[in-house]
């Protein structure tokens, strides 16, 4: 369990650098929402939350819980000076209309095309899509945070998903505690493979095919 907190807190630490500055960014629910506590207070981000908050602040402390300031998620968040509160339906207005730069998102599948599927594994009782169709589809840039194998050890990142779609060819970036993966044109690319991994390594655990970019970086966070 400590390790795969660790695993979390990594991949958010690495996504938050990323992240552009003056950009509009949605986060979903799971790794996404541990990435507001790593982005830097120098850096000018507006995070946006589909039930109506626009200027999400890092996680409050037990004792500077508002009950009514959550995110999508249902999880207590802080407000940052300035921030904006809206209705869902006029945050969802935002999103359909492109007014979101990047959202970042978990995932149960991404295949080597970049389809995504976040949403329902078949067998198990489904609790709804939530808002990731529309943020797939609204956002200039999608960026997917996930834990490169599931609790059972199944690969993520594979050739072609077998879970039911959120949305085809969508992501651009996939970020994991082993590797950083963008789409570049129709190919997914090894851009970072984090220190003491191989690429022979990776590949015994991602069945998706892809290309290594000749300028591959050493992915370690600070």
């Amino acid at each position: 369990m400590k390790e795969t907190q660790l695993a979390k807190q990594l991949i958010a630490k690495r996504t938050a650098m990323e992240i552009k500055e003056g950009t509009i960014v949605n986060l979903g629910i799971g790794i996404p929402t541990l990435v507001a506590d790593f982005i830097p207070n120098d850096k000018e981000i507006f995070l946006h939350t589909e039930n109506g908050l626009l200027g999400v602040g890092p996680t409050p402390l037990k004792e500077e819980v508002d009950p009514e300031i959550i995110n999508a998620g249902k999880l207590p968040v802080t407000a940052k000076m300035g921030a904006s509160y809206f209705s869902s339906s006029e945050s969802f207005g935002m999103i359909r209309g492109g007014q979101v730069d990047t959202v970042i998102l978990g995932a149960l599948q991404i295949s080597e095309e970049g389809d995504l599927a976040n949403w329902a594994i078949p067998g198990k009782d489904v609790l709804g899509v939530g808002g990731a169709m529309d943020l797939v589809v609204g956002a200039k840039e999608v960026i997917i945070t996930t834990q490169h194998c599931s609790k059972d050890g199944k690969p993520k990142i594979v050739s072609r998903c077998d879970f039911p779609l959120t949305a085809q060819n969508v992501v651009s970036t996939i970020i994991s505690e082993y590797a950083v993966f963008r789409f570049i044109g129709k190919e997914m690319v090894l851009v970072e493979l984090a220190y003491g991994w191989t690429v022979e390594q990776l590949k015994e655990i991602t069945p998706a095919q892809f290309s290594i970019s000749p300028n591959l970086e050493v992915y370690q966070v600070d």
